[in-house]
């Protein structure tokens, strides 16, 4: 990659950084990378927003649980 499409591409996820955190995603810059990074290769954007969400929803109910059994 040239200087100047790593300097767009930085700029780019910046951006992307600001909306996420504008709608208040609680996703940081290297997840939302990844994230840019498979759909640039071709996965669908609304089937990797459904897996982030039952991911988290899973990590919730698995911390939710562990505090749980711990009182």
């Amino acid at each position: 990659m040239d200087k100047e499409a790593a300097e767009t591409a930085r700029e780019s996820l910046e951006l992307v950084f600001r909306m996420s955190n504008i709608l208040e995603t609680g996703l940081d810059r290297h997840t939302l990378s990844v994230l840019i990074a498979l759909c640039d290769l071709g996965l669908n954007p609304e089937t990797l927003a459904a897996v982030v969400k039952e991911l988290r929803q899973e990590s919730g109910t698995n911390q939710g649980s562990s505090s749980s059994s711990l009182t």
